[in-house]
Order: C-alpha cells, then structure tokens, then sequence
C-alpha cells in the first residue's frame, strides 16, 4: 500500500470555527467539480472527518483533523493517482486554504 499524502493547512481561526467552515465543504467541492466527482461522502466524530472521494473512476479515502492552528489531511491515494501526488497535495492546499479563508 502507498504511503499516505499529508497535508497540513494553517490557518488562525482557532479550532471550532475552523470546524464550522469545514463542516459540508466537501459537499461544496462536489457543486464546484461537479463533472469530476461521482461521489463524497463526509463523516465527523469530534475535530475529525473521515471522507471518502469517487473521482475520475477511482476512489479517495482520508481523514482530516483540525487543530486550534491548523487542519492536518491524510490521504489514502489508489497506485494511479499517487503518481501524481504533488499535484494532488497542491490542490488540497489551494481548496483547504479557500474553505478556511475569512468570509
């Protein structure tokens, strides 16, 4: 099995409003890439969201967990996907900080 992707995403809002501009951004991610995504589905226990991602036929678990100063992802990526991981923790950077940003 690949070695997890980890992410890590700082941010200063402190850990629960962190946890309410998380909570259904998956789902966000679903309306915006719509085209590319079969399914997401999110579950959360406490400070941490287990998801798992159907996405261009294949399928992406992980989990998040947020902390009072950051958001540390894990992702689980199939052997197709994993070849192109910088490009995937690049994106999970990008839409992480998009969901975190000041509203």
């Amino acid at each position: 099995m690949a070695k997890p992707l980890v992410v890590s995403i700082p941010h200063n809002l402190g850990q629960a409003e962190a946890m309410r501009r998380l909570h259904g951004g998956m789902s966000g991610l679903k309306s915006q890439f719509g085209d590319k995504v079969a399914s997401i589905d999110e579950t959360w226990d406490g400070n941490r969201m287990d998801f798992r991602v159907g996405a261009m036929g294949q399928n992406v678990s992980g989990h998040l967990e947020v902390m009072q100063d950051q958001v540390r992802v894990e992702v689980q990526l199939p052997w197709i996907l994993a070849m192109v991981a910088e490009k995937a923790k690049t994106f999970i950077q990008k839409q992480g900080t998009l969901l975190l940003e000041k509203k």
